[in-house]
């Protein structure tokens, strides 16, 4: 281009000049609205129909009267910004143009045509181009949510700075909220709205009035000065405003530049023809459009550069995220439609400085702007400075604490892989890859699609050399990358984050299987890699669910999604049904790899054993692979495997269940006749330890097979009794026998209670039954306080079961079956007790063992406490009993708090008064044993700590916790003031008191009046003046006189003051009582978790005579953080740390204004409106000073503070726990 002035050329000398000859323009610009027209410059008037009579209503329906001056109508205060409805007026004549409120109102209803509403105001801006603007500055102020009123008269005489300091005056809400701060539909149909009316407003003048020298400049003059207001209402909705019009002229610059190439190519060829074959006419004209479309060009160029040093240069950088998002999304634009005024380093700076944003959404539209960038094959080479400098940041936003963010920022990583020369470094590429086991599905569903990327251009470079199909030769690949990840145990999560990339490959069944029935295809670790993700596959085919973690509740799948569900599952059963008994042969002898292969029938469609004829034979051949299998191994994993496609198989609703049962009975003899072979030895203690050694493995085998299969045909309960009591007087105890002959046991009583159920049983086999339950009951009790910790622990948890199993409520429809409750013993509820004390809530042994040892022993204790919260909720233990849980809810809480927080939940729908007594009866049992050791004000405070968890389980609904909560003190009041025993001085349990005001805040104030009243009943009168009891009587008072002496306080000192009612609070006196007491509630209330809690920083406002006066500079004033110059900016593009010491110093003048002595009063008054719209703005900055830290607008969020990423967890997690436990 041969433009005169471009905005590449004024985009240099921002970095280099001063603001010598524009950043007047904008002034300058303004100064010529305020000219007279010419008599000639304004366009004929033509009548025409009023189109916004058309968009409104009939026109007998409301309308505004006409005056003679147009501006006049404006004069009456218009409805609140976010209102939609039109009183009714009169119809106005057809030569008044639109007012401002037609125009609001068809912005936000968003159902008119905007071209419409445009061309009206059009019409009434050439009839006259100021009251034209009249009405175009109120509906921009009506848009900001203000009442006030730009009249002719102020338009004509006052500065832009003067209308909006008079605005701002006027600027009195009873709310700071405005149309584009509203939540919901409603702020999304007004913001589109506008945006559309800004297009449309740009598109219709693009020919004509936008060259005018008024209206466009004008506009943007009082945008630019708005956008500078401290009001956050004008800087948001006119920085809005003012970047969709620079859109607009960015896209009519573009197309003027194209409309001077083709004219200047058509003036070259005009003129390169003979002289006399030329036409001068025609080269004046041309000569004459390109001396027009320059001068166009240099126009738009001027507002252009105004616009983005004026509003841009300064907004990008707001303290409102939600305005530097909009600029950030608006560069981008630019960049894509101009790049050869906007695609250079001077702009894309901006992109660069803004991925160090502390806002999400900032970062979001900043990742979003260059992946616009990327996309263009042509944009690469003017990347190259961009990328190199920026690259490391962007690859540290994988780990971004927004979720949405990371996402964007892996797919803009591998648009820059795939575009770029260079690409992405295979240690850069590093930090993506572990993402796909990442426990966000999008995230790690990104990182797939990069990780797929990868290794197709890994296989299209060995292609040549390479005779394997290209699906075999990507899962080699795909092994190799599992392997070496070295996170065997995350296949599913693998699996899950390729799946919708490459899903076909996952699903190729046929390429998986030979490689894996070939002699020598794969190494040994490369099979068992394969086998877990070909397994995996066949879950995520089958379920078409995410795995554990990485699903938002259950998924509803579609018509379509469901078909291909089906599909898959059928191609899956007609593959593998005569595959499986082939893969379970070759790996027989391989407890891995079997485990494995055992999971994949129970995704097939089995009918089809029975539906397809040529398919029958191969159910023989898996049955008979089962059972070779059970009688080969004694690994657990692989038994129960067994036992879990044992009980699918057998199961009633198939045709070949019987089957089933004839092979696993038979089964079952050879294992049972095994045992009996032994038996007679190890009662009579002559057996050897290979005999002890073979019949505990067969009664493993039986064990795992019995929690499948209905074992009681065998008759193998009273065999098991007598090795139980045989061993237990010999004392000979082997591990393995003993767990299995319980196992056994009570698998046994299990199956005879269903069996029981199901049929109608006589009474002497109902009294046989219970015999047998309480005689194993017994063993097993006896078993609780043996060394050794295997015996112990199957102990525990088969009585835990087999004491709900047999519990009243379990035979509550049965009323024949009464006789069959076991209720524990006294003795036996001491020893549960005891065993949850000694095993699950302590610590001993955890230090010297392993990580994934202290997994396995964690999961363990979770499963024992588990079992005896299920006692407890079910009623086989009483409510009481739940002491020895409650009290540990604070010490444990990160092992077990989820679990003790459902039982507290559960207790009190079971009684809640009950449930409230047995909290403070906990909390009434750990202060005893303070009492009996050493008293220090450490173990008070963990008991206090105790108290405040446990309050907020009482929730926020007051009315209902009324009684608990009052039955909770009074039974804290008596236990405080219990009479002293012998050898006991004075009242011991005083200081119970402190832990039981922990939980007054809870109380409504008539029950506070009552507990008072109480209390003093029940306190001896010489104790009233003691310590912890005026503590407690100040916890029952405090709500109330915090209330009251805010009132008094507070009332007066906002009443006085024209403020609004939402905001007065902001307002009180520093230090008040109110405040303390809300600072206190907050402490209170917290829970102590293993998490950090977030800093809590004062809110307070200044007292009214500490308020800033109000006539300051902007610098000091202003919250935007436009206090930096354009130079100042470049400097931090090189070093990064001017812009934070400008803050600082920024902050302090601000500090030190705030001190100074206050105006007098009637400024005061006159100047606290504004000071109440903008008081969000100078409160953030209070706590920036209170706090003593710098808070630059622009910083590096904490990223890489978290884990590089989340592994989910594939042991079973608490979730799973209580839905087994709570069902």
């Amino acid at each position: 281009m041969t433009s005169g002035r471009s905005v590449s050329d004024s985009l240099e000398e921002l970095d280099y000049s001063s603001d010598s000859d524009s950043v007047d323009y904008a002034q300058m610009k303004a100064s010529k609205r305020r000219k007279p027209a010419a008599p000639g410059s304004q366009p004929p008037k033509r009548p025409r129909r009023n189109a916004a009579l058309r968009l409104t209503s009939s026109p007998s329906s409301s309308s505004v009267p006409s005056p003679p001056d147009p501006s006049l109508q404006q004069q009456q205060p218009l409805s609140q910004g976010t209102s939609r409805q039109v009183s009714p007026r009169p119809a106005r004549s057809e030569n008044q143009g639109i007012s401002a409120k037609n125009i609001y109102d068809a912005v936000c209803s968003g159902k008119s045509a905007m071209v419409t509403v445009v061309d009206e105001w059009l019409d009434s801006y050439k009839q006259s181009r100021e009251a034209g603007m009249v009405v175009l500055i109120n509906f921009i102020v009506q848009s900001c949510g203000c009442k006030g009123v730009v009249s002719r008269e102020m338009f004509d005489s006052m500065q832009n700075a003067e209308i909006i300091g008079t605005l701002t005056k006027e600027f009195n809400e009873d709310s700071v909220n405005y149309p584009l701060s509203t939540v919901g539909p409603q702020m999304k149909r007004f913001k589109a709205g506008i945006c559309e009316f800004a297009r449309v407003l740009v598109r219709s003048c693009r020919n004509s009035l936008i060259y005018d020298e008024f209206l466009f400049p004008s506009l943007l003059a009082l945008l630019t000065g708005m956008s500078d207001s401290q009001v956050r209402a004008f800087r948001h909705t006119s920085t809005l405003l003012a970047m969709k019009l620079m859109t607009g002229l960015v896209e009519v610059a573009v197309t003027v530049s194209l409309q001077l190439q083709t004219t200047q190519r058509q003036y070259e060829l005009e003129k390169s023809k003979q002289p006399n074959d030329r036409a001068s006419d025609r080269l004046e004209e041309l000569q004459a459009t390109i001396s027009e479309l320059r001068e166009n060009r240099e126009e738009l160029s001027s507002m252009m550069n105004a616009t983005f040093r004026g509003v841009f240069v300064h907004r990008y950088r707001d303290r409102l995220p939600e305005i530097r998002a909009s600029c950030i999304l608006e560069l981008g634009l630019w960049l894509k439609t101009d790049p050869e005024d906007f695609l250079n380093d001077g702009c894309l700076k901006y992109l660069g400085w803004t991925l160090h944003d502390k806002q999400s959404p900032v970062r979001l539209q900043c990742v979003r702007a260059l992946q616009g960038l990327y996309q263009e094959e042509e944009f690469i080479g003017r990347l190259e400075l961009f990328t190199s400098r920026f690259k490391e940041r962007i690859l540290s936003m994988v780990l971004d604490k927004d979720s949405d963010v990371a996402v964007e920022v892996i797919n803009l990583l591998l648009m820059i892989q795939q575009r770029t020369e260079d690409g992405l470094r295979e240690e850069e590429c590093g930090h993506i890859y572990p993402l796909v086991y990442a426990s966000h599905r999008g995230r790690a569903s990104a990182a797939g699609a990069f990780l797929c990327s990868k290794l197709k251009s890994v296989i299209a470079s060995d292609k040549e050399g390479n005779d394997k199909s290209n699906n075999a030769a990507f899962f080699q690949i795909l092994i190799s990358f599992y392997i070496e990840s070295e996170f065997h145990e995350h296949g599913a999560y693998l699996v899950d984050s390729l799946w919708a990339v490459v899903g076909s490959e996952l699903r190729d069944w046929e390429t998986m299987t030979t490689l894996l029935l070939q002699d020598a295809g794969l190494m040994y670790e490369e099979e068992g890699a394969l086998l877990e993700i070909m397994i995996c596959a066949i879950r995520q085919a089958a379920q078409a669910t995410s795995p554990v973690g990485r699903g938002q509740g259950k998924k509803i799948l579609s018509v379509k999604d469901k078909k291909i569900q089906e599909q898959d599952r059928s191609r899956i059963t007609t593959h593998f049904i005569p595959i499986l008994p082939q893969l379970l042969a070759k790996y027989s002898a391989d407890a891995g790899k079997v485990s494995l292969l055992l999971k994949a029938p129970l995704h097939f469609d089995l009918e089809m054993y029975s539906s397809t004829q040529w398919l029958e034979k191969h159910l023989d051949l898996l049955l008979s692979q089962i059972c070779v299998i059970v009688e080969k191994h004694t690994d657990g994993a692989v038994l129960q495997a067994c036992a879990q496609l044992t009980h699918t198989l057998c199961s009633e609703i198939y045709t070949f269940s019987s089957r089933a049962h004839l092979a696993f009975s038979q089964l079952l003899d050879g294992l049972t006749e095994c045992f009996n072979t032994y038996l007679s030895d190890l009662l009579q203690g002559t057996a050897d330890d290979d005999d002890l050694y073979n019949a505990a493995m067969a009664l493993k085998r039986i064990a795992a097979l019995s929690s499948a299969k209905d074992p009681t045909g065998w008759k193998l309960f009273d065999s098991c009794l007598q090795l139980l009591k045989s061993s237990m007087e010999s004392l000979e105890l082997d591990t393995e026998l003993m767990v299995s002959t319980l196992k056994c046991a009570a698998f046994h009583l299990m199956w005879a209670k269903v069996n029981v159920v199901n049929s109608k049983p006589d009474e002497a086999e109902v009294k046989r039954l219970k015999k047998e339950v309480r005689f194993f009951c017994r063993i097993c009790q006896t078993c609780l306080s043996l060394d050794k910790a295997e015996i112990r622990d199957q102990a525990f948890e088969l009585l835990c079961d087999l004491l709900l199993l047999y519990s009243a409520s379990s035979v509550r429809s049965e009323p024949a079956l009464q006789d069959l409750v076991h209720l524990p013993s006294d003795t036996l509820r001491s020893e549960l007790a005891a065993f949850l004390l000694d095993y699950v809530f302590s610590d001993t042994g955890l230090d010297d063992e392993a990580e994934e040892e202290k997994m396995i022993l964690l999961q363990r204790k979770r499963n024992h406490l588990a079992g005896y919260c299920k006692l407890v909720i079910y009623g086989v233990l009483d409510l009481s009993a739940a002491t020895n849980v409650f009290k540990h809810y604070s010490k444990y809480f990160k092992d077990f708090g989820d679990i003790i927080k459902e039982t507290v939940s559960k207790s009190k729908l079971i009684s809640p008064v009950q449930s409230a007594k047995t909290v403070c009866l906990s909390l009434q049992q750990l202060f005893s044993e303070m009492l009996t050791e050493d008293h220090s004000q450490q173990d008070i405070s963990e008991i206090r700590d105790l108290a405040k968890r446990l309050a907020m389980s009482f929730g926020i609904n007051l009315h209902r916790v009324r009684k608990p909560l009052v039955a909770l003190h009074m039974d804290g009041v008596r236990f405080a003031f219990r009479a002293p025993q012998e050898g006991e001085e004075g009242h011991p349990n005083l200081a119970f008191l402190e832990i039981l005001s922990e939980f007054s805040f809870k109380l409504l104030q008539q029950d506070r009046a009552q507990l008072s009243e109480f209390m003093q009943s029940e306190c001896p009168t010489a104790a009233l003046s003691w310590p912890s009891v005026k503590l407690y009587q100040r916890s029952l008072e405090s709500r109330f006189s915090s209330k009251s002496r805010e009132q008094e306080e507070g009332g007066d000192a906002t009443s006085s003051h024209n403020t609004p009612v939402s905001k007065r609070k902001r307002f009180a006196a520093q230090g008040s009582v109110s405040s303390t007491t809300r600072a206190s509630s907050l402490e209170r209330s917290s829970i102590h978790s293993h998490l950090d809690t977030p800093t809590l920083t004062s809110t307070v406002q200044k007292q009214p005579t500490k308020r800033p006066p109000a006539k300051k500079s902007r610098t000091t004033m202003s919250d935007t953080g436009s206090g930096l110059t354009e130079l100042e900016s470049e400097d931090e593009f090189s070093s990064g740390s001017h812009m934070r010491k400008v803050k600082l110093t920024k902050r302090g003048e601000l500090s030190s204004i705030q001190t100074t002595p206050a105006l007098e009063q009637e400024d005061l008054e006159s100047h606290l409106t504004m000071l109440s719209l903008i008081e969000d703005d100078i409160s953030e900055r209070e706590k920036v000073s209170s706090s003593g830290e710098e808070d630059p607008e622009i910083e590096d969020y904490d990223s890489d503070s978290e884990s590089e990423y989340t592994l989910p967890s594939t042991r079973v997690t608490s979730a799973s726990i209580l839905d087994e436990l709570f069902d």
